[in-house]
Protein backbone atom coordinates (compact mmCIF):
# COMPACT_ATOMS: atom_id res chain seq x y z
CA UNK A 1 0.00 0.00 0.00
CA UNK A 2 1.09 3.38 -1.01
CA UNK A 3 1.98 5.80 1.39
CA UNK A 4 0.53 9.14 1.73
CA UNK A 5 3.29 11.53 0.71
CA UNK A 6 4.52 13.91 3.50
CA UNK A 7 6.27 17.07 2.79
CA UNK A 8 10.05 16.20 3.53
CA UNK A 9 10.48 19.32 5.20
CA UNK A 10 7.86 19.19 7.88
CA UNK A 11 8.85 15.30 8.48
CA UNK A 12 12.22 16.52 9.43
CA UNK A 13 10.68 19.39 11.28
CA UNK A 14 8.67 17.04 13.45
CA UNK A 15 10.92 14.40 13.75
CA UNK A 16 14.60 15.57 14.87
CA UNK A 17 14.31 12.76 17.28
CA UNK A 18 14.05 10.34 14.88
CA UNK A 19 16.86 12.20 13.25
CA UNK A 20 19.52 12.04 16.16
CA UNK A 21 18.58 8.07 16.68
CA UNK A 22 19.46 7.24 12.62
CA UNK A 23 16.12 6.09 12.25
CA UNK A 24 14.94 8.97 9.67
CA UNK A 25 17.95 10.04 7.16
CA UNK A 26 17.74 12.45 4.32
CA UNK A 27 20.06 11.57 1.49
CA UNK A 28 22.22 13.89 0.27
CA UNK A 29 20.71 16.54 -2.57
CA UNK A 30 22.68 15.32 -5.67
CA UNK A 31 19.25 13.49 -7.58
CA UNK A 32 17.90 15.41 -10.36
CA UNK A 33 13.43 15.24 -10.56
CA UNK A 34 12.04 13.55 -13.46
CA UNK A 35 8.78 12.15 -14.25
CA UNK A 36 5.28 14.10 -14.03
CA UNK A 37 5.31 12.57 -9.77
CA UNK A 38 7.34 15.07 -7.75
CA UNK A 39 5.97 13.92 -4.86
CA UNK A 40 5.79 10.13 -4.10
CA UNK A 41 6.41 7.69 -1.20
CA UNK A 42 6.35 3.88 -0.57
CA UNK A 43 8.26 1.00 0.87
CA UNK A 44 11.73 0.33 -0.70
CA UNK A 45 13.51 -2.81 -2.85
CA UNK A 46 17.15 -2.09 -3.44
CA UNK A 47 18.97 -3.28 -6.26
CA UNK A 48 22.57 -3.23 -6.70
CA UNK A 49 23.93 -3.13 -10.29
CA UNK A 50 26.71 -1.14 -12.31
CA UNK A 51 26.41 -0.43 -16.11
CA UNK A 52 23.43 -3.46 -16.21
CA UNK A 53 19.47 -2.76 -16.81
CA UNK A 54 18.28 -6.68 -17.35
CA UNK A 55 17.67 -6.83 -12.94
CA UNK A 56 16.26 -3.06 -13.33
CA UNK A 57 13.70 -4.57 -16.22
CA UNK A 58 13.32 -7.35 -13.86
CA UNK A 59 12.32 -5.53 -11.15
CA UNK A 60 9.56 -3.30 -13.27
CA UNK A 61 8.14 -5.89 -14.82
CA UNK A 62 6.73 -7.16 -11.36
CA UNK A 63 3.58 -5.59 -9.56
CA UNK A 64 4.64 -2.57 -7.95
CA UNK A 65 2.25 -2.32 -5.59
CA UNK A 66 3.67 1.34 -4.58
CA UNK A 67 6.32 0.72 -3.85
CA UNK A 68 9.69 2.55 -4.74
CA UNK A 69 12.41 0.53 -6.58
CA UNK A 70 16.07 2.32 -5.09
CA UNK A 71 18.74 1.34 -7.52
CA UNK A 72 22.46 1.71 -6.49
CA UNK A 73 23.83 1.58 -10.38
CA UNK A 74 27.63 2.77 -7.91
CA UNK A 75 27.17 6.60 -9.37
CA UNK A 76 27.91 5.70 -12.82
CA UNK A 77 27.86 8.70 -15.18
CA UNK A 78 29.42 6.51 -18.39
CA UNK A 79 25.44 5.00 -19.30
CA UNK A 80 22.44 4.73 -18.42
CA UNK A 81 20.77 2.49 -16.80
CA UNK A 82 16.89 2.99 -16.89
CA UNK A 83 14.96 4.10 -20.01
CA UNK A 84 11.71 5.08 -20.90
CA UNK A 85 10.34 1.06 -21.61
CA UNK A 86 10.61 0.43 -18.21
CA UNK A 87 9.47 3.14 -16.59
CA UNK A 88 6.35 3.21 -18.49
CA UNK A 89 6.07 -0.07 -17.33
CA UNK A 90 6.70 1.13 -14.21
CA UNK A 91 3.95 3.47 -14.11
CA UNK A 92 1.42 0.65 -15.63
CA UNK A 93 2.91 -1.93 -12.95
CA UNK A 94 1.92 0.44 -9.92
CA UNK A 95 5.04 1.32 -8.80
CA UNK A 96 5.57 4.96 -6.89
CA UNK A 97 8.76 5.43 -8.10
CA UNK A 98 13.00 4.70 -8.81
CA UNK A 99 15.62 6.50 -7.32
CA UNK A 100 18.37 5.70 -9.75
CA UNK A 101 22.21 5.84 -8.22
CA UNK A 102 23.35 6.68 -11.87
CA UNK A 103 21.98 7.89 -15.70
CA UNK A 104 18.76 7.58 -17.29
CA UNK A 105 17.77 8.50 -20.53
CA UNK A 106 14.76 8.86 -22.79
CA UNK A 107 14.05 11.68 -21.16
CA UNK A 108 11.12 13.09 -22.33
CA UNK A 109 9.62 9.87 -22.18
CA UNK A 110 9.97 9.46 -18.71
CA UNK A 111 8.71 13.28 -17.99
CA UNK A 112 5.69 12.31 -19.53
CA UNK A 113 5.01 9.42 -17.12
CA UNK A 114 2.94 9.88 -14.39
CA UNK A 115 5.45 8.33 -11.50
CA UNK A 116 8.59 10.01 -9.73
CA UNK A 117 12.02 9.12 -11.11
CA UNK A 118 15.38 10.68 -9.41
CA UNK A 119 18.59 9.91 -11.19
CA UNK A 120 21.73 11.74 -11.05
CA UNK A 121 21.66 12.95 -14.66
CA UNK A 122 21.03 11.73 -17.85
CA UNK A 123 23.13 10.00 -20.77
CA UNK A 124 22.26 8.79 -24.34
CA UNK A 125 24.51 5.71 -23.66
CA UNK A 126 22.25 2.15 -22.91
CA UNK A 127 23.88 -0.14 -20.17
CA UNK A 128 24.79 -3.49 -20.54
CA UNK A 129 22.94 -6.88 -20.86
CA UNK A 130 24.35 -9.37 -18.84
CA UNK A 131 22.30 -9.33 -15.31
CA UNK A 132 24.68 -8.83 -13.11
CA UNK A 133 24.11 -7.55 -9.62
CA UNK A 134 22.76 -8.28 -6.14
CA UNK A 135 18.61 -7.86 -5.19
CA UNK A 136 17.22 -6.85 -1.62
CA UNK A 137 20.74 -6.39 -0.37
CA UNK A 138 21.68 -2.98 1.96
CA UNK A 139 22.88 -0.30 -0.67
CA UNK A 140 24.64 2.88 0.58
CA UNK A 141 23.65 6.14 -2.16
CA UNK A 142 24.16 9.57 -1.19
CA UNK A 143 25.60 9.52 1.95
CA UNK A 144 22.89 6.79 3.39
CA UNK A 145 22.36 3.35 4.00
CA UNK A 146 19.05 2.51 2.84
CA UNK A 147 17.37 -1.35 3.02
CA UNK A 148 15.22 -3.32 1.69
CA UNK A 149 11.47 -2.82 3.04
CA UNK A 150 12.56 0.73 4.48
CA UNK A 151 10.17 3.53 3.81
CA UNK A 152 11.17 6.43 1.30
CA UNK A 153 9.53 9.74 0.82
CA UNK A 154 10.36 12.56 -2.16
CA UNK A 155 9.30 15.65 -3.01
CA UNK A 156 10.85 18.67 -4.31
CA UNK A 157 13.01 19.52 -1.44
CA UNK A 158 14.27 15.91 -1.31
CA UNK A 159 14.41 12.45 -0.07
CA UNK A 160 13.91 11.18 3.41
CA UNK A 161 14.55 7.54 3.98
CA UNK A 162 12.84 6.12 7.53
CA UNK A 163 13.02 2.43 9.11
CA UNK A 164 9.25 2.39 9.36
CA UNK A 165 6.28 3.85 7.84
CA UNK A 166 5.72 7.18 9.09
CA UNK A 167 1.83 8.58 9.99
CA UNK A 168 0.56 12.15 9.55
Amino acid sequence: MAALPLATAEVCDANSHLITGGELRALQPIFQIYGRRQVFAGPIVTLKVFEDNVLVREFLEEKGQGRVLVVDGGGSLRCAILGGNPVQQAQNNGWAGIVVNGCIRDVDEINGCDIGVRALNSHPMKANKKGMGEKHVPITIAGTRICDGEWLYADTDGILVSRTELIV
